[in-house]
């Protein structure tokens, strides 16, 4: 049997496209690339195919997509091979990242050791003789594989789908027991369990109802108050705008507009950014000298 085969076996130069053909043809999938194969899930299967019963299928995932669920796929294999003594070391990493050498070498690999196994004919009926037979040209075969020559219809469409209601079936009792059994710690009690059960449940909804709704409460009024604030905030913009808009209008005012004062406020109103500088200037264009008549006039606007 083709356990250890060299890189120069005819085995690895089988084509992508034989070996796609095979996959399909022996499971009925529809492959189109080797690396769809990557999961690990067809190999499982081609081991079941191999020797019913062996493999654990419950245990594959057939919809693995991250590289977590393909390695629990490659350790159920790996497992099946160290059972039966296959002395193959599955290389997980490089088969999960899903490059494609790596995985046409693994299932060159494989179709070699199936097609070694009863001649590659997985559901042909085999008499007790021709397995006398095959015992005695093979020393090798272990009872396990001997048995796998025993005949038997292997439909790969069913066995997916039964697995698939096993996993679910298995995943909701355990789900349904891990539920019971925290239920069961928080009662405190064995002759309650079922009273304290149903109590515990309708306290949790009841409780999580009355956070929620204090919670929706609490946001609601912190809302409120936030929209009030922005609309003070909004008047009082409002207000301060409108202030310095009055100033600008008097400072345009063309009897006014070139008085220092007037000069002096447009600076600061017209600054582009906040500098002291603004304020600065505005000071020194008050100041200067030769604007003496600046404080009569600005007597003249105090009484008008």
């Amino acid at each position: 049997m083709a356990t250890n085969i060299g890189m120069m076996d005819s085995a690895y130069f089988v084509g992508r496209n034989e070996i796609l053909a095979w996959i399909n043809a022996r499971l009925h999938l529809n492959l189109s690339r080797v690396e769809e194969a990557a999961s690990g899930a067809v190999q499982c299967q081609m081991m079941d195919m191999t020797y019913p019963g062996v493999v654990p299928m419950h245990k594959v995932n057939f919809d693995a997509k991250s590289e977590y669920d393909m390695i629990q796929n490659y350790k159920v294999l790996q497992d099946v091979f160290n059972k039966l003594k296959i002395d193959k070391h599955v290389e997980v990493n490089k088969l999960v990242k899903g490059r494609p050498l790596d995985n046409l070498e693994f299932l060159q690999w494989l179709k070699r050791y199936c097609d070694s196994i009863n001649g590659g004919i997985m559901n042909e009926y085999i008499t007790p003789l021709n397995l006398v037979l095959a015992s005695v040209s093979a020393n090798s075969f272990t009872l396990v594989q001997r048995l796998a020559c025993y005949p038997r219809n292997y439909n790969p469409l069913e066995r997916r789908s039964k697995v698939g209601k096993e996993r679910s079936s298995k995943g909701f009792v355990k789900n349904s027991k891990s539920l019971q059994a925290n239920n069961a710690h928080k009662s405190g009690t064995v002759d309650g369990l079922g009273i304290n059960k149903i109590y515990e449940t309708k306290q949790g909804k009841t409780g999580a109802v009355a956070v929620g709704a204090g919670e929706i409460q609490a946001l609601s009024k912190e809302i409120t108050e936030l929209k009030l604030s922005v609309d003070l905030l909004g008047k009082e913009r409002d207000f301060y705008f409108a202030k310095l808009r009055d100033i600008e209008v008097l400072c345009q005012i063309p009897e006014l507009e070139h008085l220092p004062m007037s000069v002096a406020i447009k600076k600061i109103l017209y600054a582009a950014d906040e500098k002291e500088s603004a304020l600065s200037e505005a000071q020194e264009l008050v100041c200067q000298p030769g604007n003496a008549g600046l404080e009569a006039d600005s007597d003249d606007i105090t009484e008008y």
